[in-house]
Formats: structure tokens, C-alpha cells, sequence
């Protein structure tokens, strides 16, 4: 048995030992792998619980619904009530206290449906970098089964592969919020410029994209990935860009040379 198939079946005891679980379910590439195993392993005992918020971006919300119904697996979406962007504590916790929030909702979720784990995609990979909201999760005692298996991101996209699930090659999401500097105050305004926007150069055919806010909403710092920087290297398309953005309330638009880094607002 090779390490990969060891981590799989590490992964199925774990997830047979809880009996049954509540995957808290974005759609995206862990959680994806993490509610097909469920589902294989448990059957109707296992259920995803996708919650939505003014921090989701719609594609995501959309794409959790279509994999979801890809995998067979029920899903639950439950709205986030009473969070308040302009009040939201946006400093360098702020993945602690949005997922305090979001799990905890997620978990009542879960004991109204009479699942005995909430259980999340996080992985071997995310123990390296700066993650505040693992803390929410230790403190809301939920489960990583992923990261318990030991698998990385690179396992768990094989292991996509092989169950032939369309995420296998998605490009890594994150809260729209991540977008933002410390300290700025939110607002639903923001936060839909910003998703207009990577929308709109997504339609372009850009795939790992990230548009950075800055200065209170008036600058747009746009990320891609390494190897799609030459896409955006054309100066009519350049001007396109631009135009489109400053449309949207952006007064200055700029590329970042270096291309998309994740976690590049933790620095």
C-alpha cells in the first residue's frame, strides 16, 4: 500500500470512528475531497453545512451547491446573520473572530440535525503558515480529519483526481475580507467592488487572481498568478482593465509585478 493509500484509509477509520459528521463545506478543494470520503465512508450520516455571509463571494456559494449536488452529498446553507461588516474587528485576528462566528453557527447547524462532529478541510500544508482561525477551531472542537490523516494539498489533489471530482485543479479561495488591510473599517460596498472585480478578470481567463484594496477602496492592487502575468501584459488590455475597475469606484489600479501570494496582507 503506498503512503497516499495509507492516508486515505487513516482518513476512512477517522471519519467511521465519528459516526457521524457535518462538513463544514466551502466547495472548494479540501472540503470537496473531505465531504466525498464523508459521504462514501458514512452515507446519509454525513452532511454539509455551507454558511453564507456578505464575505462569501456568490461564485462560491453557487460552486458549493453544484459540488455538492457533483458528490451526491446532502447540503445545508445557512445564513449568517447579524454580522455586521462595519463593526467587524478587522485587525490581525480577524480569521479568528469571523470563523468564531462561522463555526459556531455551523455547530448549532449540526446538533439541530443530530451530527456528533463538525468537522473541517484543514491540512497538513496550513500548520506552516499564519492562520488565527485554527484557535476558533480548537476552541469550537472541531475536527480536521484531513490534517489528522496528514495529507497536503498536493495529496488531497491527487486524491481528487482519482474520485474525479472537478475541484481537483480549482485555485485556492478565501474570505473576501482577506483582501483588506488591518484596521480598515468594512462595508458591503467594499467588499462587492472588490468581488466585481475579480469576477470581471476572471472572465478574462485568469484563474489565480487576487484584487488587493487599498486606501480606504480607492486603490485596486491586482495579484495573478506567476505564469499568467503575460496574459495581462498588453497595453490595450491594460487600458480595458483599468477603465473597468475605475468603473467600479477604484480611483487607481495597479498590477502587482510579482505576481499573486497568498497571504500577502499578513505582511
Amino acid at each position: 500500500m503506498s503512503d497516499l493509500d495509507s492516508k486515505l484509509q487513516r482518513l476512512e477509520d477517522i471519519l467511521q470512528g465519528l459516526g457521524s459528521v457535518a462538513v463544514a463545506f466551502s466547495g472548494g478543494v479540501d472540503s470537496a475531497l473531505l465531504a466525498q470520503v464523508a459521504f462514501a465512508t458514512l452515507g446519509e450520516r454525513a452532511i454539509a453545512i455551507t454558511v453564507i455571509g456578505p464575505m462569501h463571494p456568490e461564485l462560491e456559494v453557487r460552486g458549493a451547491r453544484e459540488v455538492a449536488a457533483e458528490i451526491g452529498i446532502r447540503l445545508v446553507q445557512v445564513p449568517l446573520e447579524d454580522f455586521e461588516l462595519e463593526s467587524f474587528p478587522n485587525d490581525s485576528r480577524r480569521c479568528y473572530h469571523c470563523k468564531h462566528q462561522v463555526f459556531g453557527l455551523i455547530q448549532r447547524t449540526a446538533a439541530e440535525l443530530g451530527l456528533a462532529k463538525v468537522v473541517d478541510g484543514s491540512n497538513a500544508d496550513d500548520l506552516g503558515d499564519y492562520r488565527p482561525g485554527m484557535q476558533a477551531l480548537r476552541e469550537a472542537e472541531v475536527g480536521s480529519p484531513l490534517l489528522q490523516a496528514g495529507l497536503t494539498k498536493a495529496e488531497i489533489r491527487e486524491l481528487s483526481r482519482r474520485y474525479g471530482l472537478s475541484t481537483a485543479e480549482h485555485p485556492a479561495m478565501a474570505c473576501l475580507i482577506t483582501r483588506f488591510p488591518f484596521d480598515e473599517v468594512l462595508s458591503i460596498e467594499k467588499i462587492r467592488r472588490v468581488e466585481l472585480a475579480e469576477d470581471y478578470l476572471r472572465s478574462l481567463g485568469l484563474t489565480q487572481l487576487r484584487v488587493r484594496s487599498h486606501e480606504d477602496g480607492r486603490l485596486a492592487r491586482i495579484e495573478v498568478a506567476p505564469e499568467e502575468r503575460t496574459v495581462l501584459l498588453d497595453a490595450d488590455l491594460l487600458d480595458t482593465v483599468d477603465a473597468h475597475l475605475r468603473a467600479l469606484g477604484f480611483r487607481h489600479v495597479a498590477l502587482e509585478v510579482g505576481g499573486y501570494r497568498t497571504g500577502s496582507m499578513n505582511h
